[in-house]
């Protein structure tokens, strides 16, 4: 199912949607197209609609303001990319730099996007006491980067430039 983007009527990202419902919001005039499928079109007895990839509401919308975002496992390998943070390969799960049972959290900074067998060898150790090194230090998204990361890689690299995720 492919998502669409919905941005604030000042351009800044609110959410993401399904595309019929993009497809609804145009439709009702309450959000215009801003960026497009290429080449592909919704298309009915009275309406030709290019198929959107990025919507902008109309009105401004007020949100709650939000300092950070949420954190979820899903957010982690998204944000890592679903690469390891030990050996780069592919990543299954989640781990903890300072293990849960040592008091560390399930926070931004204290979580890497890890493989199985890494997650498995290091254990209930942190990476210096196991030997291991990150290859990247964990951060913390900002909630409109957390938003653009959980598009997809494929979606993100279709975006305009204004709108790309720093890398």
């Amino acid at each position: 199912m492919r998502e669409t983007l919905v941005l604030n009527a000042s351009f800044e990202p609110l959410a993401t949607v399904t595309l019929r419902r993009a497809v609804v919001l145009v439709l009702q005039d309450k959000a215009v197209v801003e960026h497009a499928h290429p080449g592909l079109r919704v298309r009915a007895a009275d309406i030709d609609l290019p198929l959107p990839r990025v919507i902008r509401l109309c009105r401004y919308v007020r949100v709650p303001f939000r300092r950070r975002a949420p954190w979820s496992r899903r957010g982690v390998l998204v944000r890592d990319q679903h690469r390891c943070g030990y050996c780069g390969r592919r990543a299954t799960t989640v781990d903890h730099v300072v293990p849960r049972s040592r008091g560390g959290g399930d926070t931004w900074l204290n979580t890497v996007a890890s493989c199985a067998e890494d997650n498995h060898r290091k254990a209930d150790r942190t990476p210096e006491q196991a030997g291991m090194r990150l290859l990247k230090a964990p951060f913390e998204p900002t909630p409109s980067d957390a938003l653009l990361l959980a598009l997809g890689a494929a979606e993100r690299d279709a975006l305009p430039e204004w709108l790309a995720v720093p890398a």
